[in-house]
């Protein structure tokens, strides 16, 4: 990352290039390159890839053909370096470079770039082997293929080049969560730092006394942990799934220097037990907005989500696919864990639904287009068919709900229609629709209503007692959270079943808050809730049946 500042750029919006060479031999200068993979990483996610064999002006050795299954035909006709690097520039671009074993992969990457007489690449470096070094001392190797069996990273194309780069992007990102997580690392300049630092042999730095009686009485539970000063003002608020294994971090002598920075202020240490990791990020978020703590510069960032708006505020709702929910008087379903499955649903919502897909802008236009000829709109921008659209809306309603039959019967009417009339490559686009209507794509959303309408408990399943969230209509309250009114979840029940809403006030930014945390927390932890729907009760007392108040 060329000359930008990296002190203030977060992890999770730095752009990685994950590279791995096979070659011909160890030496850089003296051996060649074979094959070059690159797996790009970007907002923790992996992105897109770069794979190319190349021609090394030479014989591949027989046991490296043997180890890789890189033959000298699969490189005869493949083009040189020389003529692949501004492809591999452009791929890389400003990002930082990483590599298991960093120096093996630098210098073939230095080397061919200097023989092909083009300056190599300057970008900041890292190197997930340095990283496994200091993150898992306690494991006897920490070579790419054991730390891969050791997280059960599936590893395909072993000793090939995009394989072995694709599995180190993956363990880079598991890496820089666990840091995030267990030392506090958020900047990239900390990270850099970080692979650097020099290992010292004892575990434990000393600590003020009073920090050690407290650390000692730290609980191996979830919830939030508060470092404070010697007036008792709060200096730091984080949270943790096992309290007392991250609060360790901070006293390690390979902690890092944010840690340091909070032990150092720091005089006392306090905390405050939850049942769940979720209800301690909640809590977390509640508690740093209410005391500030200067040491929390910002807000933990969540994994990104995608939903599907329905824009209720028009006439005549459109779908289309968002990255964040409001209380703007629209519908949002969801949440999806990637913007591709949302996209897909509303491709087939089109082509399922006579529902408009033009913008605002073009629907004010009035003028008929080809979708109402293909009997794929009831044409609203002309015709004052309002019923006609909201029943088409409401079985769009049903299928983004988790039913696909209604949905699945019209596609084979069109399918067969299609086929009649011989347009197979029609048909044929129908019936992968259908397809994917049958591998319960629809269903990937956790909630089957509108999050803004959703009436539902939550149940988080833990080790410690499960957690309850309440979610009506926008509204969220938690059953026992330390800064929750004691009798507001019971009561809100109640008010469900006795047809007395006093959940009827708006849903406050509060609410949003803790929708987007608990949303984020759900979709990555799917096989730890469950969902239970208040329309399928009859009474408060059926789900008082379920909680133990």
């Amino acid at each position: 990352m060329i000359n930008k500042v990296v002190e203030s750029i977060n992890i999770f919006d730095t752009e990685f290039a994950v590279l791995d060479f096979e070659t011909t031999g160890t030496s850089g200068k003296h051996n060649r390159a074979i094959e070059i993979g690159i797996v790009s990483v970007k907002n923790g996610e992996i992105f897109e890839t770069f794979q190319s064999f190349i021609n090394p002006g030479t014989l591949v050795p027989y046991y490296i053909t043997s180890l890789t299954g890189i033959t000298n035909d699969d490189v005869h006709d493949a083009p040189f370096f020389e003529d692949l690097t501004s492809q591999i520039i452009d791929f890389i671009g400003d990002s930082i470079l990483v590599a298991h074993n960093m120096p093996f992969d630098y210098s073939f990457l230095q080397n061919e770039f200097m023989r092909a007489d083009v300056l190599p690449p300057k970008n900041e470096t890292l190197c997930t082997l340095k990283l496994a070094r200091k993150l898992y001392p306690e494991l006897k190797s920490k070579s790419l293929g054991n730390l891969v069996q050791h997280f059960g990273i599936r590893h395909k194309n072993v000793h090939r080049a995009l394989g072995d780069a694709m599995v180190t992007a993956k363990l880079l990102i598991k890496m820089i969560t666990q840091l995030k997580e267990d030392q506090n690392i958020t900047k990239l300049n900390e990270l850099l730092a970080y692979q650097s630092a020099s290992a010292i042999k004892s575990n434990f730095r000393i600590i003020k006394k009073k920090l050690a009686i407290d650390f000692a009485n730290v609980p191996s539970t979830a919830g939030v942990y508060l470092f404070k000063d010697a007036n008792g003002k709060i200096v730091y608020i984080g949270k943790a799934k096992i309290l007392k294994k991250r609060v360790s971090n901070y006293f390690s002598n390979t902690a890092a220097r944010k840690a340091k920075d909070i032990v150092r202020k720091a005089s006392s240490l306090d905390y405050i037990e939850t049942n769940s990791e979720l209800t301690a990020l909640i809590l977390e978020s509640e508690l740093i907005k209410i005391h500030k703590p200067p040491m929390n510069s910002l807000l933990k960032k969540y994994s990104q989500q995608y939903f599907i708006r329905v824009k209720k505020t028009h006439n005549y709702p459109s779908f289309s696919s968002v990255s964040k929910i409001d209380f703007d008087g629209n519908d949002y379903f969801g949440p999806y864990s990637n913007r591709d499955t949302s996209k897909n649903l509303i491709d087939i919502l089109h082509k399922t639904y006579r529902l408009r897909e033009c913008s605002d802008k073009e629907f004010n236009r009035g003028k008929k287009c080809y979708l109402h000829d293909i009997k794929r709109c009831v044409a609203p921008c002309i015709f004052d068919n309002k019923d006609d659209y909201i029943k088409e809306l409401e079985s769009a309603y049903t299928f983004l709900s988790g039913e696909n039959q209604d949905a699945v019967n019209k596609l084979l009417l069109k399918m067969r229609a299609l086929s009649d009339e011989k347009e197979y490559e029609e048909a044929g686009e129908i019936r992968d629709i259908v397809n994917q209507i049958l591998n319960q794509l629809n269903r990937s959303s956790i909630l089957a209503e509108p999050i803004n309408k959703t009436n539902a408990l939550i149940e988080v399943i833990s080790n410690q007692k499960h957690d309850f969230l309440l979610l009506i209509e926008g509204r969220v309250i938690i059953q026992n959270l330390p800064n929750e009114s004691e009798n507001l979840f019971k009561i809100y029940i109640e008010d469900y079943f006795n047809y007395n809403p006093k959940w009827n006030e708006n849903a406050t930014n509060k609410d949003l808050d803790r929708i987007k945390i608990a949303l984020s927390w759900l979709v990555n932890n799917r096989n730890s809730f469950k969902i239970h729907y208040l329309k399928d009760f009859n009474s408060a007392e059926e789900i008082f049946a379920i909680i133990s108040f």
